[in-house]
């Protein structure tokens, strides 16, 4: 019987870095309503693509630059990333980005690092109007009904359980779905609590070093 591949698929905020960018971002510029429609999300009083959505849609597109350059100035990478490329290129070990942020700062951070664009998958962004449009290029599928934006589940569901052994790495409500499907969630923050309270096959980790760890652990079994 021939070995299942193993995939990752990683969660960008929170998760690779160590803020939650989008979060930062409405701290900072302090648009009015964006901290209830924060609250919203992570009640699940409305979906995270309605949320996200109107969250950026309280920005003018007058302050792209200042909003870029915060956005991507302010990120800060979780310990041992870089190592955990390096593992699983060594291990051949698929690594794909799932993320709920958006494509003005998930790629020019992700350019600093050894990621194929076609393997980072995250929402679009439109500032051709007076204020910021975000774009879902990755929207459910017929099998998702919960309004994700960036659907984590459709991806997910691309690489079939009889072939490949499926390792979530993320932290937060954008990874809850996710989390349900694969075979290894390794969890931090309020994805620790889902996970708890499922009986998923998780381990809790702070760093990628802990990853590493724990998928040298898998592979000894």
């Amino acid at each position: 019987m021939t070995a299942k591949k193993r995939i990752i698929f990683c969660d960008f905020d929170g998760t690779i870095t160590v803020n939650d960018n989008i979060v930062a971002i409405m701290k900072h510029f302090r648009p009015e309503g964006w901290d209830k429609l924060v609250e919203q999300v992570v009640s699940k009083q409305i979906s995270i693509r309605d949320g996200v959505g109107r969250m950026f849609a309280l920005l003018p597109t007058s302050r792209k630059q200042e909003i870029v350059d915060y956005a991507i100035g302010n990120v800060q990478i979780r310990s041992g990333f870089a190592e955990l490329l390096a593992y699983c290129e060594r291990e051949q070990i698929h690594f794909l980005v799932t993320s709920g942020g958006i494509d003005f700062f998930v790629y020019p951070v992700l350019s600093a690092f050894p990621i194929p664009k076609e393997h980072i998958y995250c929402n679009g962004s439109d500032f051709s109007g007076p204020q910021i449009r975000i774009e879902w290029p990755h929207a459910c599928d017929e099998h998702c009904d919960n309004d994700c934006g960036m659907c984590k589940t459709a991806i997910i569901r691309r690489y079939p359980a009889d072939q490949y052994e499926r390792i979530l790495i993320g932290d937060s409500v954008t990874d809850f779905a996710g989390a349900k499907l694969v075979d290894t969630v390794f969890a931090r923050a309020h994805l620790i609590d889902l996970c708890e309270e499922l009986s998923l096959n998780y381990r809790p980790f702070e760093t990628f070093h802990d990853v590493i760890n724990h998928l040298e652990e898998m592979k000894a079994r």
